[in-house]
């Protein structure tokens, strides 16, 4: 399904699939593109913040791959900063590549495959719970394009407040915190944050 869905999405910002198959034992593989760089949640990790221009241009990356995603019917419901990787080009600025789309939904049927292929139980939590929008929360089946937009949303306020907007001390309290309050107000973190961007 990560291939099907992966292979027809053009935009630099995916890793790209070159091959797919089974083994001789009949397991499946994916040959991906080999990316050199670290993924975004070890930059967070060393450095804690970004500054504004940086992270606004790593979401702006990310949502080129995520858009065109959409538009082909693909949700993806795992963006987080492990999913975004970050490859420095050959003349030095730094290219955001969105991986693993092995739990995506595909909402329009892809070229020789069944909407079947991506069926989700109501009750499945697929995905990782921190970055979940509310409605994901309640069932991944129904994870929609907006789903991927609040999960780009949290991961931008994580760049710019080094904390994520709803945290517990347990994957039940996130959860709870998502579905039933507001986040701490991102200008209270970080005051160099504009109002239009902290809305």
């Amino acid at each position: 399904r990560e291939a099907q869905a992966v292979s027809r999405i053009e935009s630099e910002h995916v890793a790209r699939v070159l091959d797919v198959g089974r083994t001789s034992s009949d397991a499946p593989f994916i040959v991906m593109e080999h990316l050199r760089g670290v993924d975004l949640a070890r930059k967070l990790a060393a450095r804690r913040t970004l500054s504004i221009p940086v992270a606004i241009d790593y979401v702006h990356q990310a949502c080129d791959a995520v858009g065109e995603a959409h538009a082909l019917g693909i949700v993806h419901r795992d963006i987080k900063p492990s999913n975004l990787f970050l490859v420095t080009r050959r003349d030095g600025t730094e290219l955001v590549k969105v991986l693993d789309f092995g739990i995506s939904k595909v909402t329009e049927p892809l070229e020789g495959t069944s909407l079947e292929l991506t069926a989700t139980a109501d009750s499945t939590i697929l995905g990782s719970i921190a970055y979940m929008s509310p409605e994901q929360l309640k069932s991944a089946a129904q994870a929609e394009a907006r789903s991927d937009i609040w999960s780009l949303g949290v991961v931008l306020y994580e760049m710019l407040a080094g904390v994520r907007p709803f945290d517990g001390e347990s994957a039940v309290a996130t959860a709870a915190k998502i579905a039933s309050s507001n986040p701490v107000p991102l200008r209270s973190l970080r005051a160099d944050v504009s109002e239009p961007l902290a809305a």
